[in-house]
């Protein structure tokens, strides 16, 4: 039975849309960290920096969506604890990253190793966390609207997203 999400805009969850954002950035950050290895030029380091600041920001936006779909799965399924493994280990990418951006802010253009390797790291078990998160909408349905089917109607036309005046006048 699929559990729909309880932070919607136009019938879609709020979390699920905004997550790919911060995922997008981060894992940039670490293609950048590559190309500053590999190439050893100052602005691939810098690019890395700024995108680890931002996918930090954007993950700070999307998770108190997910918190509010988080305290609306019931206590004592499969899905709180796989939603609690995926919450905890986002929270700890997200501090992971937050120490490699912490250790760069002196000098972005040349950060040292294990600022960069703290964001191999984090990437890797970002891998998981999305995993888990993947697990908890195409496995267990949470996050998704009940009554979905391929021919479903469009979530801007469906009764669940008119004002409840005009579902209360509907014959």
């Amino acid at each position: 039975m699929a559990m729909q999400s309880r932070a919607r805009i136009a019938g879609h969850s709020i979390h699920q849309t905004l997550v790919p954002l911060p995922i997008g950035l981060l894992v940039g950050s670490v293609v950048f960290d590559v190309l500053h290895l590999v190439q050893g030029e100052a602005r691939w380091a810098l690019i890395a920096f700024w995108l680890i600041v931002a996918g930090c920001v954007t993950a700070l936006i999307a998770s108190p969506f997910g918190t509010i779909d988080w305290l609306a799965i019931p206590k004592g399924t499969r899905a709180k604890r796989i939603g609690t493994l995926h919450m905890i280990g986002n929270v700890i990418v997200l501090v992971i990253f937050a120490v490699s951006a912490w250790g760069r802010r002196e000098s972005p253009e040349t950060p040292a190793l294990p600022y960069q390797l703290l964001g191999f790291a984090a990437i890797a078990l970002a891998g998981l966390t999305a995993w888990l998160g993947g697990e908890l909408v195409s496995r267990l349905g949470v996050g998704v609207t009940p009554g979905a089917h391929l021919d479903a109607p469009s979530s801007l036309t469906h009764p669940d997203l008119q004002p409840a005046d005009a579902r209360s006048s509907r014959p």
